[in-house]
């Protein structure tokens, strides 16, 4: 939704502020930990591990008080070149909560943008795209995703169309549930893409099995969506104090033992958590530093919601 002028300043003064009381951070980058990257495959462009989803958590209205702690969150993420946000036109205003805060900061070309089509294709996914690009306030974007597979075959010729016109770089498909797995393996075998993105989590590790080598196997990029199964896996958890051997893989909460769990796969590129909240995105980055688990250590990690 559009942002007068007085929220545009609001916003804009809020990120600056966030911007300079992190700034010594970037100061003291030698003594810093440096976030894990992990290349998109068959190119020299490398991602950070964890980015941001905004499903649900950037759909908010223009009111000063509900950017607030999204522009704080933006903020954080911003620490870090080249991290990804994904967001869609079916994720309610957050779209253009996205633009707005990007361009408030400045920082555009300071992000991976991804987005996504989940219109019928032709002149319907041609609107949609159009908006999209209003409301994030670009000409163009990193990625473009046919959303939950919808009339993924016509929607796949118009990204590749939209890819030869230089309107995006990378072209992908996604879905959020196990049982659309068996579906995404037939086009990764079928059809060129650049990205999948697809549920996989500590507790649904289905597409571990045949989904995440197949795209490891054939070059193909992946992005994690519902890293927490929704909040699932923290009410899993409740009252369980974190095992002690999760300091040997440098993690000092659950959120961070459930994202080193995912991003440690070889075949991952990068796991996108939305928060609304500062607190939960800097512990989400902190996932992206340190000790990684080996095989062993994954296994005792998902053991512990077996």
């Amino acid at each position: 939704m559009p942002i007068d002028r007085r929220s545009f300043l609001a916003l804009a003064a809020g990120l600056t502020a966030t911007a300079a009381a992190i700034a010594p951070l970037r100061a003291g980058a030698a003594t810093v930990a440096v976030p894990m990257r992990r290349n998109i495959p068959g190119t020299t462009e490398a991602l950070p591990v964890v980015g941001m989803g905004t499903a649900d958590t950037f759909n908010v209205s223009s009111e000063a008080a509900e950017r607030k702690p999204l522009a704080e969150v933006m903020a954080m993420l911003l620490r870090t070149e080249g991290s990804v946000i994904d967001t869609a036109p079916s994720y309610g205003s957050a779209e253009a909560v996205t633009g707005d805060l990007l361009r408030a900061a400045n920082a555009r070309q300071r992000v991976f943008l991804a987005t996504k089509i989940s219109a019928q294709s032709g002149a319907p996914a041609q609107a949609q795209w159009g908006r999209s690009l209003a409301d994030l306030r670009v000409d163009k974007v990193d990625l473009l995703q046919v959303h939950n597979l919808i009339d993924w075959q016509g929607n796949l010729r118009f990204l590749r169309e939209l890819k030869e016109q230089g309107r995006i770089r990378y072209l992908g498909i996604t879905h959020y549930r196990d049982d659309a797995h068996e579906a995404l393996e037939r086009i990764v075998r079928n059809e060129r893409v650049d990205f999948v993105q697809v549920n996989y989590s500590v507790a649904e590790r289905n597409a571990g099995r045949v989904l995440l080598p197949l795209c490891q196997e054939r070059g193909v990029a992946v992005l994690v969506n519902r890293p927490f199964q929704d909040g699932r896996l923290f009410r899993a958890v409740k009252d369980r104090p974190l095992p002690p051997w999760a300091g040997d893989i440098d993690c000092g909460s659950w959120g961070q033992l459930f994202l080193k769990f995912i991003v440690s796969h070889p075949a991952v590129t990068a796991a996108i958590p939305a928060t609304s909240k500062p607190r939960n995105m800097a512990d989400n980055l902190g996932a992206a530093l340190g000790r990684m688990p080996d095989p062993g250590q994954r296994e005792r990690i998902a053991a512990l919601l077996a």
